[in-house]
């Protein structure tokens, strides 16, 4: 299940499979620091980002985005919520009517970006945004994450992984949305896969942006090439974590690349994906990764264009489908062609674990380096802190 225990593991890319996190600390001579929380108790703080250049931390939270300074003094706080609504009504109101009966509803912040390039904060939640940017879940544990990627002399391009209604004919049910002002291209869970699985879902749990490439990393279920079994509950789907590669400027999502990850510790496979952080790695802990992951997806795509086994994206293709032989060159930095399908993979990469906790589920991390090293704050689901340096 996703409440298991997760090792937590560090990745060349410079990855670390952790998360950021926000909490309130103490330090060791039990000194108080400062704190910040919403107006009501049961308004969670559900995302945080911090402006690189000002230092100035914003929070977004159920019916609330907050600005703060960086002592977590509140400058500037936004209302989003709540609304009369209906999570039935899908598009929201201001799109069209609905017949629903209306309630006042919560609005959970589901994404929280800074748009650098035109220095401004990207948000959503649910309910009441236009249209064209209405692309978080209708439920408050769906998941969402979201990358900006600037472009010199354009605008910038959002790429999102979302869950969206659970409606199988919907084009508006999104995986995958890459959104400018006159384009929109998505890759989505096609109704055969949701009338097999009724609970098939993707969780979102991390995403950046590196080099000519968009990754995300998701915690999502493995559907077995034979087919899947009608009316199959979530405790009958076997789980694994993704990493998952686009090409910057791939606008048709030919590069779609899908590899399962995971940690082997004593013989035993780590393979839930509990949160993410991209950090450098330290030069002690850089020397110790001996695994790229670019290099592995890029082995994966040579030999499919080789014509060998399968694309191995039974969820997305609802069957098997034979890669197809192509005399291209596939280097570093190959995008695919209109030849190509989305391409999946069963061969695990491996990480190197670097630190393991057996009493507490691991649940958020920032990092940075010192003397060589890295060095880890882990947040566990129980609101401890720990600090973790590698070796």
């Amino acid at each position: 299940s996703l409440s298991d225990p997760l090792k937590v593991m560090s990745w060349p890319l410079l990855l670390l499979l952790l998360t950021l996190m926000c909490m309130n600390l103490k330090t060791s001579a039990e000194q108080t620091l400062n704190t910040f929380q919403s107006e009501r108790r049961d308004w969670a703080l559900n995302h945080l980002t911090v402006h690189s250049s000002t230092g100035a931390l914003y929070v977004g939270a159920v019916n609330r985005i907050y600005k703060l300074s960086s002592n977590l003094t509140l400058l500037v706080s936004h209302d989003t919520g709540p609304e009369y609504d209906n999570k039935a009504c899908y598009p929201p109101l201001i799109v069209q009517p609905c017949s629903e009966p209306l309630a006042s509803t919560d609005n959970v912040n589901k994404l929280l970006l800074i748009d650098y390039s035109h220095n401004r904060l990207l948000a959503c939640g649910k309910p009441t945004h236009k249209k064209e940017h209405y692309l978080s879940s209708d439920n408050q544990t769906g998941t969402m994450f979201g990358v900006v990627v600037p472009s010199q002399g354009q605008d910038a391009t959002l790429y999102i992984g979302t869950a969206l209604p659970r409606d199988p004919e919907s084009s508006a049910m999104l995986d995958y949305e890459l959104h400018t002002d006159f384009v929109s291209s998505l890759i989505k869970i096609p109704s055969d896969t949701l009338a097999l699985v009724p609970h098939f879902d993707i969780y979102y749990i991390y995403g950046f942006a590196s080099g000519t490439f968009v990754y995300f990393m998701t915690v999502q279920p493995e559907t077995p090439e034979n087919g899947m079994p009608a009316g199959s509950s979530p405790s009958d789907l076997f789980y694994t974590s993704r990493i998952i590669r686009l090409c910057k400027g791939d606008k048709k999502f030919h590069s779609y690349v899908s590899l399962p990850v995971g940690c082997v510790y004593r013989g035993e496979e780590y393979r839930l994906l509990q949160a993410a952080y991209l950090s450098k790695a330290g030069r002690v802990l850089a020397r110790a990764l001996n695994i790229n992951i670019n290099t592995r997806i890029k082995e994966r795509l040579q030999s499919c264009y080789q014509g060998e086994g399968h694309l191995e994206l039974h969820w997305l293709l609802g069957k098997d489908v034979q890669c197809t032989k192509a005399p291209v060159p596939i280097d570093d930095h190959f995008c695919g062609l209109d030849i190509n399908q989305p391409l999946g993979g069963s061969q695990l990469v491996t990480g190197h674990t670097v630190f393991t906790e057996a009493r507490e589920r691991l649940s958020s991390v920032t990092s940075y380096i010192y003397n060589g090293h890295s060095v880890v704050f882990l947040g566990t689901k129980s609101g401890r802190l720990k600090k973790v340096k590698t070796h």
